[in-house]
């Protein structure tokens, strides 16, 4: 049994109510409900009664170091089972990293720990990082953005990365840490008893400096398999330093985020020749990067390669125009593997969406998650994505969003929507105008479809 309940105030008569339903809930979720360092003696008393709960979410909550100090006496009780703890943006000082130290000393029934947004400091983490050393801990997961981290943290943070190897995922984005610190991380990182397999580092002061280390531990690590260094400006000198690392035959990457990271059509060379080859990489985010249409030519190149087994391919604001569109409609129709493509925010048109729409209908694109937000469509084409959506089945999520479509053409999606092949269980239309005719029509068309979702 499951408790998922968010952004709801809790009065005492329907806290009590809950608190009957927890005593055998096995996850409990309660983000944004206003829970203070009062609700947390409550929840204790939950972790401890109740052996069957192993995931407790309390994001967004004021509860503060006092209670987490409540939380901690039900996680420290021999009765308790919890594996994954959630407490982001509560209002956490570096006081309550010692009271998390005790728990990790102490409980190896915990492998998730996400504290991030809350304002623990490198005195606080180096705490942390004591608990996690100790030969009970058994974390896997630790989460730690938004943490005012600096590049102090790195020597602690190394120690705990050897002394655990069951440590699979770390992520440090947010956090003022600079090259020099994300070079000495490399030193860590690169120890046979490491083997971490998520690494995020986006916005961490990153420049191309340390590209080199970075590379070199993809290169050394194959148990590396997710890589975010988004928001950093590594630039394209960077980017080739990273291609070269994960063209090593060694390197596994699978997810690679390099969303904001200055890159310009030169990167895509290198870009391409990794989407070509490196068949363990199924995900890639290039958003807000200036690759334009010559980049984008090329990464078509790439997707039409055989080799290629990428399937999720996010371009958003990319600097793209109707110009490139015929390419990508080439790749949508000799690429198997592709199932997602945010290709929003860029000035595609109509008669770019036309074309993609080719690409789309093609019995070898298996396309299921597309995003045309804000690409400057009108309803002229939309008898031509409504055709899409009828003919290709495994189509199921789409985003219109921020497109004067106006009534004629919300109607003409609705008329693809009522076909029986129309299998599309999301439909996202943010800032859209229409009429209220046609709003009752959408209203209808969800009551009609119950596995259909329209988000306006």
């Amino acid at each position: 049994m499951d408790l998922d309940i968010q952004c709801e105030e809790m009065s005492p008569s329907r806290w009590a109510e809950l608190l009957t339903t927890m005593k055998s809930c096995k996850t409990i979720r309660l983000d944004d409900c206003n829970l203070s360092s009062s609700n947390c003696e409550d929840l204790s008393s939950i972790i401890n009664t109740n052996p069957s709960l192993t995931e407790l979410k309390l994001n967004n909550n004021e509860l503060g170091d006092k209670g987490v100090e409540y939380l901690c006496k039900g996680l420290l009780t021999p009765s308790c089972s919890l594996q994954k703890l959630w407490l982001q943006n509560c209002n956490l000082t570096s006081d309550s990293c010692e009271t998390l130290r005790s728990v990790l000393s102490a409980q190896p029934s915990l492998t998730e720990l996400h504290v991030g947004d809350n304002r623990l400091g490198t005195n606080g983490v180096k705490v942390l990082c004591q608990g996690i050393m100790n030969p009970s801990c058994k974390l896997q997961k630790l989460q730690l953005e938004y943490c005012e981290l600096t590049a102090d943290i790195v020597e602690a943070l190394n120690a705990a990365l050897q002394s655990k190897p069951t440590l699979k995922e770390l992520s440090l984005s947010n956090n003022t840490l600079g090259d020099t610190a994300i070079k000495q991380l490399c030193q860590g990182l690169m120890e046979a008893s490491c083997n971490l397999e998520l690494l995020h580092l986006e916005n961490c002061g990153i420049t191309s400096d340390s590209c080199m280390e970075i590379s070199a531990v993809l290169r050394n690590k194959s148990s590396l398999m997710d890589l975010s260094v988004g928001d950093n400006k590594i630039g394209d000198s960077g980017l080739a330093l990273l291609c070269q690392g994960m063209m090593h035959p060694s390197c596994k990457i699978q997810k690679l985020w390099l969303w904001d990271c200055d890159l310009t059509s030169a990167s895509c060379k290198d870009l391409s020749t990794l989407i070509s080859t490196k068949e363990t990489l199924t995900e890639i985010s290039l958003i807000d990067n200036n690759l334009r249409d010559s980049g984008m030519e090329m990464l078509c190149q790439a997707l039409k390669d055989p080799r290629s087994k990428l399937q999720e391919l996010w371009l958003r604001e990319c600097g793209l125009t109707t110009a490139c569109c015929k390419a990508v409609s080439s790749a949508l129709s000799t690429n198997k593997h592709l199932k997602v493509l945010h290709i929003g925010e860029n000035k595609l048109r109509d008669a770019g969406v036309e074309l993609l729409c080719e690409g789309l209908m093609h019995p070898n694109c298996n396309i299921q998650s597309l995003w045309l937000g804000n690409c400057d469509l009108t309803a002229r084409c939309c008898a031509t994505l409504a055709t899409a959506m009828v003919t290709k089945q495994c189509l199921t999520e789409l985003d219109l969003s921020c497109n004067p479509l106006e009534d004629e053409g919300i109607r003409k999606i609705l008329e693809a929507l009522r076909k029986p092949s129309c299998n599309l269980q999301q439909l996202i239309l943010y800032d859209i105008l229409w009429s209220a005719e046609v709003d009752d029509e959408l209203r209808a068309m969800e009551e009609s479809k119950p596995e259909l979702k329209i988000v306006s």
